[in-house]
């Protein structure tokens, strides 16, 4: 079975330039159901603010997961990461806002031009903040260090909540680790230095997006799919709607013979309370 989580907005893409991104909270509840009618069983979120600029505002995320989760079975995963620019302290109090899930980003990158600053004492804060709270992280990899990075945070920290790890494989990002076959095999070996019974899931951004798809499903991982990652479905051909792009994994998985996992197993899977 496969765990499909679509991530619809990002912080990075305007809507002046993309039409069809979602940022309204109408349009993110719409695509939300969508998804989740095609396969999807997490929703990974920015919320945008009434200027569709990126925001932090703890209403504004209070008010989104509780919409979200009124009119989807969706697990809510909440983004800790925002934009380059948020301070720590508007990242960590994303967690208050209450959803199944919170990003969790394992170190420092280059991120184009920026710099996506995740220095370790925030790291840590983050992590003790989701165990107290009950919140179920997702760790983001971008680089073979950060892998490296979680083992040390487990073992010194404790499991996260629910007591399962579960990783995103985030891939082709410039200044992260490349979009291939090759670094999909190399961070899956190492996930071996993890707790037993570790999960992946994989994003390929941009037109690493097929690639990564079709070799996490190769190596028994999991796939996030989404217009925060990929806004050309194929060469010369912008993205409609994250639907499609959802659509397309649900059919990669099913002739994988490893079909969408519905919300409620992936829960199980990942160790999330029902609702």
């Amino acid at each position: 079975m496969t765990l499909i989580t679509v991530a619809p907005t990002g912080a990075e893409t305007s809507k002046s330039d993309v039409p069809a991104l979602p940022v309204t909270l109408s349009e993110l509840v719409g695509t939300a159901q969508e998804c989740e009618a095609l396969g999807a069983s997490v929703i990974h979120i920015h919320v945008r603010d009434a200027d569709a600029k990126p925001s932090l505002d703890p209403a504004l995320l209070r008010d989104t997961v509780q919409a979200v989760r009124a009119e989807t079975n969706l697990i809510v995963q909440l983004s800790t990461g925002g934009a380059v620019t948020d301070p720590e302290a508007a990242r960590l109090a994303v967690v208050d806002a209450g959803p199944d899930m919170g990003s969790c980003t394992m170190g420092t990158l280059n991120f184009g031009e920026d710099v996506f600053m995740n220095r370790w004492e925030f790291i840590v804060a983050l992590h003790q903040k989701m165990q107290e709270n009950g919140v179920v992280p997702e760790y983001e990899i971008f680089d073979l260090g950060h892998l490296h990075a979680l083992g040390r945070l487990l073992d010194k920290y404790g499991l996260p909540a629910g007591g399962h790890v579960h990783v995103d494989f985030v891939l082709g990002v410039p200044g992260g680790a490349p979009g291939t076959t090759e670094t999909l095999v190399a961070f899956k070996h190492a996930l071996r230095d993890l707790p037993a019974g570790a999960t992946f899931s994989a994003t390929g951004v941009g037109r690493s997006s097929l690639p990564v798809m079709l070799a996490a499903l190769s190596a028994g991982g999991h796939l996030r799919v989404g217009m925060e990652d990929t806004l050309t479905y194929a060469k010369g051909q912008p993205v409609d709607g994250n639907m499609q792009l959802v659509a397309r994994a649900a059919g990669f998985a099913r002739l994988a013979q490893r079909p969408p996992l519905t919300p409620d197993e992936a829960r199980s899977m990942l160790g999330i309370k029902g609702r």
